[in-house]
């Protein structure tokens, strides 16, 4: 019997019993469409990581100031500005593989005309842009001049400008930064949401020096040339944990500390955190497939137990075409197509049901999702597979039926 005729031979014993057959795919339905559900949602999550990444930089280090103890009570990580603007160009001249920029961070209000923004203030050097890898929308960044002789100039970010501007073009507006009147040079590209879901648009960068002594410092701060952290990114190709350890060494030497003394700064490496973030949204997205999975294992049992059962009630039947000449392969084919058809017909049912699903997912629940092909195909290969697995025992076992005690079965 060639395979168009088992097809038709199993697609007609399935429609005498339209509800158990589907019944039976109810399983393999609900497998596809939660696998498909999972890996979408696991490759959306592992997708925003990557973005956020990117959106950061990559190969970055930190250093934050230290700590300090005020009436017994020791303060959070930055609380003592123990790094200077000197600290990152020592860094720059020191160490090639690197390149730091410093900056100096604080909150202002932010007024243009009657329109008026929160916002964070960055005192830093055109180096930023380099090593947060932020490019310009339009405009320019700070000039030596302007950097040397405390300029009053800014460039903003993109959320500044929604919210201040409007529709307005920034470039050569004034603005006033704790009442001091600034002139918007540049606008940044847009950067997203960081790793800890802050809007990293929400910015204005400003010379250091007329941050220190204009927006957020104090005389003190800006005779001592202090900052609050220093960015460093590491050269392409270089090993960001040797960097690392050039850096500390370079600042503890600066900073007069003793073998065995504590750093009085603290020194993060970003890159280590958001590899560790990315492997751990790898995993994530396989446990997901993993978990859903399952339901398909279930579903391909639920088929084993009634193709078995459909075996005992057509005994009869199978001694009868055996008697006229079926042989086991005919019996074995047309058992196994029933079994492997019921996956399919399912699988296809759940791939609807996974990509509607997915979609609403990521319309309601605000998710992002990343539907694939892959994915898809995956999932009804798998269920293929569950269906020849767990259909193939049933259809063995009708195969090998006696065909005298199979027609003499009641």
């Amino acid at each position: 019997m060639n395979f168009a005729a088992l097809t038709r031979v199993a697609l007609r014993a399935l429609s005498v019993n339209k509800l158990r057959s589907a019944l039976t795919m109810l399983g393999i339905i609900i497998g596809v469409a939660a696998v498909i559900v999972m890996i979408a949602v696991g490759a959306g999550a592992q997708a925003r990581v990557e973005a956020q990444i990117r959106a950061l930089g990559s190969n970055l280090l930190m250093v934050l100031s230290g700590a300090r103890t005020q009436g017994g009570v020791r303060l959070g990580v930055g609380s003592n500005l123990t790094l200077s603007e000197d600290d990152a160009i020592a860094i720059n001249r020191e160490i090639a593989e690197a390149l730091a920029a410093p900056a100096l961070r604080g909150g202002a209000q932010v007024v243009w005309g009657n329109s008026n923004w929160a916002t964070q203030i960055y005192g830093t050097t055109p180096e930023y842009l380099g090593v947060r890898e932020w490019t310009l929308e339009s405009g320019r960044v700070f000039e030596s001049a302007e950097m040397s002789g405390a300029g009053k100039v800014c460039v903003v970010g993109q959320t500044v400008v929604r919210e201040l501007f409007g529709g307005a073009d920034p470039l050569g507006q004034v603005i006033r930064i704790k009442r001091v009147p600034f002139t918007v040079i540049g606008v940044l590209g847009t950067k997203g949401q960081s790793m800890i879901g802050t809007d990293q648009d929400d910015i204005i960068l400003v010379p250091i020096a007329t941050a220190r002594s204009r927006v957020l410092g104090t005389a003190s701060l800006a005779k001592q040339r202090a900052v609050s952290t220093i960015w460093v990114k590491v050269a392409e190709g270089y090993d960001t944990k040797r960097v690392e350890e050039q850096v500390r060494a370079l600042l503890r030497q600066r900073h007069r500390l003793q073998p065995g003394a504590e750093d009085d700064f603290s020194l993060r490496n970003l890159a280590e955190l958001m590899a560790a973030q990315e492997a751990s949204s790898r995993v994530l997205a396989l446990l997901l497939a993993a978990v859903a999975s399952v339901s398909l294992v279930v579903g391909g049992i639920g088929i084993m137990n009634i193709m078995l059962v459909s075996v005992t009630e057509r005994t009869r039947e199978i001694g009868l075409r055996m008697a006229v000449g079926a042989r086991t392969r005919d019996i074995l084919g047309q058992f196994l197509v029933e079994a492997v058809t019921l996956s399919l017909i399912g699988g296809l049912i759940g791939v609807l049901l996974g990509v509607g699903a997915a979609l609403a997912v990521a319309r309601f629940a605000g998710w992002q999702v990343l539907l694939s092909g892959e994915a898809v195909a995956l999932a009804v290969a798998f269920a293929l597979a569950i269906g020849v697995f767990f259909g193939f025992y049933p259809a063995r076992r009708a195969a090998r039926l006696n065909p005298v005690e199979a027609l003499r079965f009641e």
